[in-house]
């Protein structure tokens, strides 16, 4: 496939990424910035496929079909947010490879932690895939993995966070929300980026050195739905409704219901609270 070619990074943009790799040591970043994409994640899954390297950051201004969770849309609307992809190569032995399936939380506790050190915003983390202020979603994370459980293993780890207080389409604008609509005030997306690219990597240099235990126990504590929370889903057995107990040490998210108790993976759950 061809990949697009990007343009010049906006001043603020390139500010951020020059700020960012004098603090790592861990992962050299290659960023490509982009005015308008159909989704970052299209671009990643484009860049992968030609041999890119890890490392590799896709940031766009816009997304005209910005992509989450289980084929949902993400609202991308021009300047509102930050739209990136990281893409990863993890060895498919070794530390790493063992916890793919910790990929997802991780993301969150990263960008958690790069939202409260650009912002001073505290948010929460909600199974498996949100960041949240309150009831309503601040950021999301979607990863997709490319050759899984080959050498040339690949894992695309999409974030779009919502800076800028706009007007989104339909159901989106009763769950979404920002950091400026949360604050009250102005916020410096070039901060809130710089925060992402030096967090994310260090979080996911810690899979890679085996310290899953640590971004476990930051989870946790940046969860509270994941505890006494009420859900319901479709089985293979017909609908379930439980209480959340916590996750398992894979990221699975554990459900008390009456008969037993259940281990989620993966699927649509609906929270009842």
């Amino acid at each position: 496939m061809m990949v697009p070619a990007p343009s010049p990074a906006p001043p603020d943009v390139l500010a951020a990424f020059q700020g960012a790799i004098t603090r790592l040591s861990s992962l050299r970043l290659d960023l490509r910035w982009y005015p308008t994409v159909t989704s970052t994640m299209d671009v990643a899954e484009e860049a992968a496929q030609a041999g890119a390297s890890e490392g590799l950051v896709i940031v766009a201004e816009e997304q005209t079909h910005g992509r989450g969770r289980r084929g949902r849309a993400w609202s991308s609307p021009p300047g509102a947010g930050l739209y990136l992809t990281f893409l990863l190569r993890p060895p498919r032995d070794g530390p790493a490879g063992a916890t793919l399936s910790l990929i997802t939380l991780a993301t969150g506790v990263a960008a958690r932690d790069a939202i409260a050190r650009a912002s001073g915003l505290r948010a929460e983390l909600k199974w498996p895939n949100d960041v949240m202020a309150g009831t309503r979603k601040l950021a999301g994370i979607l990863a997709e993995g490319l050759n899984v459980g080959r050498l040339d293993q690949t894992v695309l780890i999409g974030l779009g966070v919502n800076i800028l207080s706009v007007t989104h389409p339909g159901e989106v604008a009763a769950r979404a929300t920002s950091l400026e609509s949360e604050l009250g005030a102005r916020v410096d997306r070039a901060r809130v980026l710089e925060e992402l690219l030096v967090a994310l990597p260090q979080t996911y240099d810690d899979l890679r050195r085996g310290n899953a235990g640590d971004i476990l126990r930051a989870w946790r504590l940046a969860s509270p739905s994941a505890e006494g929370a009420i859900v319901r889903w479709q089985s293979l057995d017909g609908p379930l409704q439980g209480t959340t107990a916590g996750i398992d040490n894979t990221g699975a998210l554990l459900v008390k219901t009456e008969r037993r108790l259940e281990r989620i993976v993966g699927g649509e759950l609906d929270w009842v609270w």
